[in-house]
């Protein structure tokens, strides 16, 4: 392990590289990154990466392709370009276009969770940490396409008081995660604050004490009062929780919350990728250029 971290840390200084990890990333990942966050961290730092020549980018394929489409002069690698995201596989550019069709003039507020093909016909990104912020910069208009996560959708509707036209994606894991099961593990543990994430299912929401993005669910826990906390999004994150505020206690509320996915990355495959400079992730121009506009629009807020 110690010279495989040598290796790493050796390449990554020659390629003049930064490595970027998701949250539900491998605890070993995250400690070897650059920078770790959520999804709407991560887009943030992609797009003010300067002095680096190369981006690592440990997560799933729709991530690195954002950091291409934001650092076009770069090289952006992935790792593990298996590493897929079934939410974003839920919706086609050929399907939203249809969608669009059935409601003129609507706009789309599109999940960063998807396609760059997907969100190249979108006219705005979020991320769930941001989502309540974008709808509402769209203002009073008669309908508001939201895609492809249905229950951030929900999510977005209940806090706002309006009604959004909802595609009906998701994610498998996070849906995985029941009120009953919820309600076993309060039982069990009286007394812990329940986190859970805007991808839940609303009966998963209604049994929470705090609905958060991986990133406020980070911010809470450095910051709140509350000591023990039952944790019910994608097990990786209780690495970054332990370390944001290591006082205090956390069980993770389900061995359901894993994503296969975010664990196809290892350190071996860092140091592969860096060594053979592969897998290059690049996003056609024309499909960049539209998509670009659409996570910049969310950048700006």
């Amino acid at each position: 392990m110690k010279d495989l971290l040598k290796d790493i840390n050796r390449l990554r200084k020659e390629r003049k590289a930064v490595i970027l990890a998701h949250t539900y990333q491998p605890a070993e990942i995250q400690e070897l990154a650059d920078y770790v966050g959520d999804s709407y961290g991560l887009s943030v730092k992609a797009s003010q990466l300067e002095n680096a020549d190369v981006i690592v980018f440990c997560g799933v394929s729709f991530m690195a392709e954002t950091a291409a489409i934001l650092n076009p002069q770069k090289t952006v690698l992935m790792p593990e370009p298996s590493a897929g995201c079934p939410m974003a596989d839920t919706i086609t550019a050929d399907q939203l276009r249809a969608f669009k069709a059935k409601h003129p003039g609507a706009p789309v507020v599109c999940y960063v969770n998807s396609t760059a093909e997907v969100k190249a016909e979108s006219d705005i990104c979020c991320t769930s940490s941001n989502a309540l912020k974008v709808v509402k910069s769209l203002g009073d208009v008669p309908e508001i396409l939201f895609v492809p996560d249905q229950y951030l959708g929900h999510f977005v509707e209940q806090q706002l008081g309006r009604k959004l036209v909802c595609w009906n994606g998701g994610c498998p894991v996070h849906h995985q995660l029941t009120a009953d099961i919820i309600r076993d593990m309060k039982a069990k543990y009286p007394g812990y604050k329940v986190m859970v994430h805007p991808e839940t299912t609303p009966e998963a929401q209604a049994e929470a004490d705090h609905i958060l993005a991986t990133g406020p669910m980070i911010e809470l826990v450095r910051n709140s009062n509350d000591q023990k906390y039952l944790v019910g999004t994608e097990e990786g994150i209780l690495h970054a929780l332990k370390g944001a505020a290591p006082q205090k206690t956390f069980v993770h509320i389900s061995p359901l919350l894993v994503c296969e996915d975010m664990k196809k990355t290892t350190l071996e495959k860092v140091k592969r990728s860096l060594e053979t400079m592969e897998t290059v992730i690049k996003v056609p121009q024309d499909i960049a250029d539209k998509a670009r506009k659409s996570i910049e629009a969310m950048l700006k807020l």
